[in-house]
């Protein structure tokens, strides 16, 4: 499907935009909140700061997809490709990204508050300067992640496969849950 056509049939009511494929889609700025985007196939699309509000993506394909300051709270990421993703500055409070893979991808400066993350793949993620209050990473494989600098309040790193991660310069993080996560294979500088 192009481009123009998706927005036109947005625009005219339509959300229903289950297993479309956009390939390199340019839909910078776009207001596709509210949209079903089950399954999607949107490599290497251009979605900066979009409105993608509440939008479902399911299982959606956005490896190398550039997402950075767009609006995903809330949205269905569920099972969701996002290796290599730029996922800088976005808004993804509220998210469901359980089970999905973002191997590789950049989510410095992104809101990841109340953002689930059980089962998901974070191995060699950038959260650099993230801020993740109430963040859940139960099962999460966050090997070798940065963490540099991120806000860590009330996370749950349950049974989170951690060696190699970097949490250097963190807030948040109490004493005792930084013990448990060094003998795991973190890494804390101070």
């Amino acid at each position: 499907m192009e481009t123009t056509e998706l927005l036109a049939r947005y625009a005219a009511g339509e959300r229903n935009f289950r297993d479309t494929d956009l390939f390199r889609a340019e839909l910078m700025n776009a207001d596709l909140s509210g949209a079903n985007l089950f399954r999607a196939k949107l490599f290497r699309a251009n979605l900066f700061r979009a409105n993608l509000v509440g939008v479902n993506l399911f299982h959606a394909v956005l490896i190398g997809a550039n997402l950075s300051g767009t609006n995903l709270s809330g949205a269905d990421l569920i099972g969701a490709n996002l290796v290599g993703a730029d996922l800088r500055g976005a808004d993804l409070s509220g998210a469901d990204l359980s089970d999905a893979d973002l191997s590789g991808a950049d989510l410095s400066g992104a809101n990841l508050s109340y953002t689930d993350f059980t089962r998901a793949t974070l191995f060699r993620a950038e959260l650099i300067d993230a801020v993740l209050n109430n963040t859940n990473f139960k099962r999460a494989n966050l090997k070798a992640a940065n963490f540099s600098g991120a806000k860590l309040n009330d996370v749950n790193f349950t049974d989170a496969i951690v060696n190699k991660t970097h949490f250097s310069l963190t807030e948040g993080i109490g004493e005792d849950l930084e013990m448990e996560l060094r003998e795991q294979g973190a890494f804390f500088d101070r």
